[in-house]
């Protein structure tokens, strides 16, 4: 079928590719005349502005929105909606907040546009393995798409999840579980590196990948990661967030769900970006000044 696609970087460029070798019209935009050169190379149609995005679809139209999430995708979308005509439908694929898809698809029914929100996972190797989707939004909308979603997707990689909001909200506990799963691999590997016997990590990580209940797709791609750095060389244990964690923790709070796991695994991604813990000042001076316990100076 015929796809607009904003957005042609390493998600959405390789999106690009894998539906063009399934045979989809991909007209696409991006503001890297290089991403835009490379969808041209790779046989699709490179459009210079959402304006001749739109132009080049036929109606009804269909435009995946693949940038980053916040103030990227919300000027996308303001834009696109003051262009596209009744019956359209805009698919946001980025890391949205639900609240926020929630929101932009009252406002976009209000000019009679469908709104989709695709909660969409599998990184870099997603044309490859293909992607993992999260489909919330109208059934009419959905049905209509379901030939790129199910392109998109490896075998069984492809649900509707629920109505409008309900990707993101899906994809977003995702990304919250794979935060605590993240922190539980750093951790073991640390008390196994630290311990007396100086074992060999990267074997040990090909192991677990042959039986063992811990195995997992991570756990491949830590294993190539100690094939190559053995040492982690040149890694600094600086961790980022982009917001999914946050919300995920905040979801659960607001839902009165204990979910200790997932929290912890935030706030020690807070930790790791701390040269320096004042609270660990604090708690050395107190220890001092109660009990005469040693400082260490700067």
């Amino acid at each position: 079928m015929e796809l607009g696609l904003v957005g042609l970087g390493r998600m959405g460029g390789n999106m690009a590719e894998r539906l063009l070798e399934r045979g989809h019209r991909i007209v696409g935009y991006a503001r890297s005349a290089a991403n835009r050169k490379h969808l041209s190379d790779l046989g699709g149609e490179a459009a210079a502005s959402l304006e001749d995005l739109v132009a080049a679809l036929h109606p009804p139209r269909a435009v995946w929105v693949m940038v980053p999430a916040g103030a990227a995708t919300e000027e996308v979308i303001n834009t696109l909606a003051g262009l596209l005509t009744p019956g359209d439908t805009i698919v946001d694929g980025g890391n949205s907040n639900y609240r926020d898809s929630l929101r932009r698809a009252a406002a976009l029914a209000e000019r009679q546009l469908h709104f989709v929100d695709a909660g969409t996972s599998g990184g870099i190797w997603g044309l490859q393995e293909g992607y993992c989707l999260m489909v919330g939004g109208p059934q009419e909308a959905v049905a209509r798409l379901e030939p790129v979603f199910r392109d998109l997707a490896p075998e069984g990689g492809y649900l509707h999840v629920g109505p409008t909001g309900a990707g993101h909200f899906v994809k977003m506990v995702h990304n919250g579980i794979e935060y605590g799963l993240l922190q539980a691999y750093g951790e073991g590997f640390e008390i196994l590196k630290e311990s007396r016997f100086n074992l060999d990590l990267g074997a040990i990580a090909r192991l677990w990948l042959h039986g063992s209940v811990v195995r997992s797709w991570l756990l491949e791609l830590l294993s190539d990661v100690y094939e190559s750095n053995p040492d982690l060389q040149g890694i600094a244990g600086y961790v980022e967030d982009s917001g999914e964690g946050r919300w995920t923790v905040a979801e659960a709070l607001e839902e009165n769900v204990p979910a200790p796991v997932i929290t912890l695994s935030l706030l020690a991604r807070l930790a790791s970006r701390q040269p320096e813990s004042y609270s660990a000042k604090v708690i050395a001076a107190l220890r001092h000044e109660f009990g005469g316990h040693a400082i260490k100076g700067e």
